[in-house]
This record gives C-alpha cells, structure tokens and sequence, in this order.
C-alpha cells in the first residue's frame, strides 16, 4: 500500500498542476481573444509600422514574445500568438528576437493597408546619390534605431570628397535622428545646419501625451557617450534632449520648415520658410508623423490655432474647439475639459467616432452627459477671428466664442516630396523585413 501511495501522490499532484496550468491558460486565452474582438470592433486592426506575423504551423504559444512585448500588443489565442492590439506595436521587434522557435517575422504594412517606404542601401542612402534618410521615415521606429541611423549616415558623409558649397551637409529634423546626425557631423568636423519646422527638439515625442512613458534602450550619442535609460517619461527624455544641446551648442534653426529641395550645379538647394541652403548632402530625419494637415478655413494661421496640445493647464478659464475624429482628438478635449472654468466643443466632420478606442468614447460619453464637452458631429471650421469660431453643419453656421483650436487632424506624409525629388518610394503590403 505504501508503494502504491508513493506514485499515487506524485500523479495527483502533476494532475492537479497540469488542471491548473490549463485553467489559466484558457483565461490568458479569453482575454486576449476579448482585446482583439474589442480592437476590431473599434476598427483598430492596422499596426502603424513594422509589426509581427505569426507562423502557426511553428508556434508552440510558448508566451515568450508577450512576456518580451512592453507595449501589450501580443496575446495567446488557443495555443498560438496573436497580435491582438495592432496599434499599439511600435515594430521594436522584441517579440521575434524571444521566439524559441523563429515563429515570428517583421513585416511592413498589411494587405488591407501598405506603407510607403523610401528604398534605402545599408548606409540609408536613397537611390539619390547624396540625400541620405535616418529614422522613423525609413519604416523603423525606435528612438535606438534612429540614433543609430543618424550617426551611421553622416559616417558615410564624412568620408566622401568635400565640394565647394556653404554647407558639407543640410540636415532636416531635430528628433533623435537629426541630434545624432548633428552630434555626428561635429564630431567629424563637417560644415553643417540643422532645420526644425518645430519649436522644440524631440521630433515625434514632442507631440507625446504629458508623462508618457518612452520605451527605449540605451543609446550610443557622438560627443556625449552612451546613455543608459529604458524607460523614461517623455518630459524626462526631452530635458535629455536639451542638457545635449546646450552642452554640444549644435547649429540648430528652429521653426524653419523645408519647402523644397532642388539640384543645382551638382549641388542640392534646400528651401525653407525662411531661405536656402546650398549644400553637397541632405539628411532627412522628418519622421513620419509628415507636416500637420491644415483646416483650410479662413484666419486658420491665428496664433491661437496650434496642432498639438502639450500642456491642458494653459486653457484653464478658456473657450476652446478640437477638430478631429481620432483618439488624439478626444483625448485631448477631454484632458482640457478637466481645467476649471473651462467650455470644450470637439469638432469632427464625419457622422460618428468609428476608430477611437472604446475607453476614450466611454470617457467621451460621460463628458457630455456632464456637459463638460460638446460635440459637433458633420461640421467643419470656416472662419477664425481673434475671439471666435465659424463652423458649418449641414446649412447652419454656427459662430461661438473662442480663445484656442486645437486641430488633431493628422498629418501628411511626404512621400509626395520624396518622390518629386527622385527618391523612389515602394509599397509594402506584408513584405517580410
């Protein structure tokens, strides 16, 4: 009996584990097949960049990619890998390195949706000898990645012949990779400027909501070394940013956007808002995000227009409208709906919210039940003065009191641009990376 006790207990125990293990596997289960259902029901399916595509016939569900996922994107549905929250991949590529088994590929765009990304060589040159392209513009994201780009471009810049020009090398953009492109062509000496459209550094995380967290990885500048972070608030990192350019005081112009670039003599002739530039190379570090998409409305270049809200503290007392549909839209009317004394009105031109996450319309639906927001659904801006707004729904013209407009409406991308330049731009729809 004693015998028989000794293998009966064992069994029942590796019994009750496996029940265990597979109970919470079926829960794990259910909750990201509820994520994806929830992602799809709100029209959220289409990761913005570099994303994963799961081999089933070689996943085991072995978690490691989720574990590896900082951003909750994957989940495990009946056994195997899923990306169950496509827009919130950030095509850091975490996923496929962790994969026991190589299950998982990086692919570009999806077959519903492609990306246009410029044909770059092993240094990011283009197939335009001299314009050289470092970033999130090339298709990868990635703070690390773009630093990396920067400096690997004007390495190959720095050991090429010097012409007869003002400038050895024009550098568009002042987010990672435009600082490191920066750092990079002092270090080696080159005759050098940096344009910024914006008024700050940071490109895309500038535009980061107040406190965001920035998944990153420790980074390697010219000049300053290596800097040890992997996460980091978005306030934090752009003190970074500063503390750089103060200490290196790179030539950086700001609120100069690029028009244009042409050749001449050999030469390229960068454009701006401001003037132009006549240099042997340019690097394009603009990212993605592309130049805000204008309201096309009368008196919309007011000062109190703006495309991005950076702090809702400053419209405490204030009328405010936001124009726009998405998620950064909503999220931004209702962060300033919370300032005191403050009257918010969101703006959209389509007949309802379709592709916003369901906790911000829940969020929204609360707001204007409590009269904190108003929305406007079908209209569009037509006039700003200096203390009000004219907008147009159906036949009506509806004018009201108004101190601030944020316009959340996106932005275009320059793949017009690059292709009138001669760059050539492809389509990929799923092409694995």
């Amino acid at each position: 009996m004693s015998d028989l006790i000794y293998y009966i207990v064992p069994a029942i125990l590796v019994f009750v584990a496996v029940k265990l293990h597979t109970r919470a596997e079926r829960g794990r289960s259910r909750l990201s097949a509820e994520a994806l259902k929830e992602a799809v029901a709100s029209g959220l399916t289409e990761p913005p960049s570099l994303h994963p595509v799961f081999d089933p016939s070689m996943c085991v569900g072995s978690g490691a990619c989720v574990n590896a996922c900082p951003e909750k994107a994957l989940g495990i549905i009946d056994g195997k890998g899923v990306l169950i929250n496509p827009t919130h991949c950030i095509g850091h590529g975490a996923c496929a390195a962790s994969c026991p088994l190589g299950a998982i590929k990086l692919v570009f765009g999806t077959t519903k949706r492609g990306i246009d990304i410029p044909r770059l060589t092993p240094e990011f040159e283009t197939n335009v000898n001299g314009i050289f392209i470092a970033g999130e513009l090339g298709g990868m994201g990635l703070i690390r990645n773009a630093v990396k780009q920067g400096a690997q471009a004007m390495a190959t810049i720095a050991k090429r012949p010097r012409k007869e020009a003002e400038f050895d090398v024009v550098i568009v953009g002042a987010g990672p990779a435009g600082i490191s492109a920066s750092l990079a062509a002092k270090q080696d000496g080159l005759r050098y400027v940096t344009l910024e459209q914006e008024d700050s550094l940071g490109g895309t995380t500038y535009h980061y909501p107040r406190n965001k967290l920035v998944m990153t990885a420790p980074m390697k500048l010219p000049i300053i070394g290596e800097i040890r972070i992997r996460e980091i608030s978005k306030e934090s990192l752009m003190e970074i940013w500063l503390d750089v350019l103060k200490k290196t005081k790179l030539d950086v112009r700001f609120g100069e956007r690029m028009a244009d670039i042409q050749r001449e003599d050999n030469l390229f002739v960068v454009k701006t808002s401001k003037g132009s530039y006549r240099a042997t190379n340019v690097v394009l570090a603009i990212g993605r995000r592309g130049t805000p998409r204008k309201l096309g409305a009368q008196g919309e270049e007011h000062p109190k227009v703006v495309y991005r809200l950076v702090e809702a503290e400053q419209y405490k007392g204030c009328h405010v409208l936001v124009v726009g549909g998405g998620d950064s839209a909503l999220e931004a009317a209702l962060d300033v709906s919370e300032q005191p004394d403050t009257t918010v009105t969101l703006a959209y031109r389509g007949d309802a919210f379709s592709r916003v996450k369901p906790k911000n319309r829940d969020r929204l639906d609360k707001a204007t039940a409590s009269k904190r927001v108003q929305v406007l659904l079908e209209s569009n801006v037509i006039e700003v003065t200096p203390d009000q707004v004219s907008l147009k729904k159906g036949d009506e013209t509806i004018d009201m009191p108004n101190d601030a407009i944020i316009v959340c409406t996106g932005g275009d991308l320059p793949t017009p641009m690059l292709k009138k330049m001669g760059i050539t731009v492809e389509t990929h729809c799923g092409a694995i990376d």
